[in-house]
């Protein structure tokens, strides 16, 4: 049954497939792409620069051989009509400049002729943007030695499909794909004087979306690692694009940038990876490199916490602490139910992980690695701790977001010469099961190891509960129990290896899967378990070096 929330989402979210439907069946009448045409601008006023194409590309380090390829069949269905992989163009980046351009404009030319009236999958928003995008960033290629018609109809085609975005945008609610349109309207607005009012618009239509989904520190509201990676590659585009031209930079954009290079180097983890809370996967961060190398934090400027994250370092250890709430049910697409989780680095290799978020592999993956049980943090009665949105209606308009919240309380900070960490609870198990949980996780400065304190403390007696602590280790890694029953040996290389220890516990060693990468994984889990009915439990753990 719905709640009065759930059955207000429900009908938004008929009204917004119904409005949908009626627009697709408008957008194939002649009478709408008749509406699409406006004044076709005479030439190019700015030439962008074509390796800017890289910052958002999935390609790298490949080619793309045009040369081997017969051009005339390159729309053919069934042939290369790869729709992500070929209609938005992105493949641009690989191409050799200085043999390919009459191959790319014949591939042009055919793709105008077969696809320059709106086509469902071909016309898909984010496929469009991508595709305009990359047209004018190559533009100087595409149009070099080309007819006046070619690029007559060229020219007409890159403003047909943003007189589109420009249309349809308002009502455009995933993130992604917005910052994706108002990239490619500000772009057409750079490189065409007779256009600028898309520059102004998609500036404007941009500071609004920095504020709608940014917090105050530059991280996105849905506090996801990945989505700060993904917004600030458009940002950038935009940013040097605007930069190249020697226009007037707008403040907030560097402002924005300026906060995400902050972020980004406050979660770039030991791996050169973001740590995998709340939609996280692996990612390397080279391409961002030169853009770290130039930005410096001040020490006013340093935080220890950024999107609910705490981070601490302590010679060769690294810390990544969960302690915040869930986003609010707009936001929380990609949210993991991971209160407390963390992640732990020794010497420059992850020793305590999350699961990831297995977008990547499977829906099945990334539903399984939004439970509670694939973080490294507590469960009680193998429930996670937020409900995630099952209606299909609902997940097809506003993503699998969560049904439920909680709230994170009780945060203290330690800093001192011995020990540097925090500690915070949460109520996510008290209206099931009357129980808080609080975590405490410090690095040990001095003995170069982790400390860590779980409590579960019990509100009301009489409910009787089972508790599991799962520590996940990195799939690189393995474990074995000892002799004592209340230890594990980690090891991390042939001469090399940890010891995990709990007090007065038990602990036992369990399969499980990693789903950070582009399949599934086996991994190790550590897990403490057991039953508790009438008192309040707490655990001391530790893991450190084996002498």
């Amino acid at each position: 049954m719905f709640g009065l929330k759930g059955a207000y989402f429900y009908l938004v979210a008929i009204q917004i497939t119904f409005i949908k439907f009626c627009k697709k069946i408008y957008f194939l009448t002649n009478h709408y792409h008749k509406s699409l045409k406006s004044k076709i601008p005479t030439q190019v006023y700015f030439n962008p620069n074509p390796f800017l194409l890289s910052l958002i590309s999935p390609y790298k380090k490949k080619s793309f051989r045009i040369n081997a390829i017969n051009v005339n069949d390159f729309w053919l269905e069934g042939k290369n009509n790869n729709i992500n992989g070929h209609h938005n163009f992105l493949w641009l980046n690989l191409v050799d400049r200085k043999v390919d351009g009459k191959s790319i404009q014949k591939i042009i030319y055919l793709w105008m002729f077969k696809y320059s009236k709106f086509k469902r999958k071909v016309w898909e928003k984010s496929t469009l943007s991508n595709r305009i995008i990359s047209w004018i960033l190559n533009i100087d290629i595409i149009i070099s030695n080309g007819t006046f018609e070619f690029k007559k109809n060229f020219f007409q085609n890159i403003i047909l499909q943003c007189n589109h975005l420009k249309k349809n945008i308002s009502f455009e609610k995933n993130p992604i794909k917005k910052i994706e349109a108002l990239s490619a309207l500000i772009l057409s607005g750079i490189i065409f004087k007779e256009y600028e009012e898309n520059y102004n618009f998609g500036i404007k239509a941009l500071e609004k979306f920095v504020n709608s989904y940014f917090d105050n520190d530059g991280f996105p509201v849905t506090r996801s690692p990945n989505d700060l990676i993904f917004f600030s590659k458009y940002l950038l585009l935009c940013h040097e694009n605007i930069k190249d031209a020697q226009k007037y930079i707008p403040e907030f954009l560097d402002e924005i940038i300026k906060k995400n290079l902050m972020c980004i180097k406050f979660f770039k983890a030991p791996n050169n990876q973001m740590p995998l809370f709340n939609g996280a996967s692996e990612k390397i961060l080279n391409h961002y490199e030169k853009y770290l190398e130039n930005f410096k934090i001040s020490k006013k400027d340093k935080k220890e916490i950024i999107g609910g994250i705490f981070h601490a370092k302590s010679k060769q250890q690294v810390l990544y602490f969960d302690i915040g709430g869930p986003p609010s049910k707009n936001f929380s697409k990609n949210y993991q139910s991971g209160p407390l989780s963390f992640e732990y680095f020794l010497d420059g290799i992850k020793v305590i992980t999350n699961c990831g978020f297995g977008n990547n592999i499977s829906a099945k993956a990334e539903l399984i690695s939004r439970l509670t049980a694939s973080q490294s943090t507590l469960t009680i009665n193998d429930t996670s701790i937020t409900k995630f949105e099952r209606n299909k209606l609902i997940n097809r308009i506003f993503g699998n977001s969560i049904k439920n919240t909680f709230k994170t309380s009780d945060l203290k900070f330690k800093n001192d010469k011995d020990l540097v960490g925090c500690s915070a609870s949460h109520n996510g198990y008290e209206q099931n099961f009357n129980c808080i949980h609080k975590r405490e996780v410090y690095l040990d400065q001095t003995r170069n190891k982790l400390n860590g304190v779980d409590h579960i403390f019990k509100k009301k007696d009489g409910i009787p509960i089972r508790y599991v602590l799962r520590f996940h280790l990195n799939p690189e890694l393995s474990a074995v129990k000892t002799i004592s029953g209340n230890s594990a040996l980690i090891q991390i290389s042939k001469n090399k290896s940890l010891i995990f220890t709990i007090e007065d516990e038990n602990l036992e060693i369990e399969k499980s899967i990693y789903l950070g990468g582009k399949k599934i994984l086996d991994n190790t889990c550590i897990t403490i378990s057991g039953n508790l009915v009438n008192k309040d439990k707490f655990f001391n753990w530790e893991i450190k070096k084996k002498i």
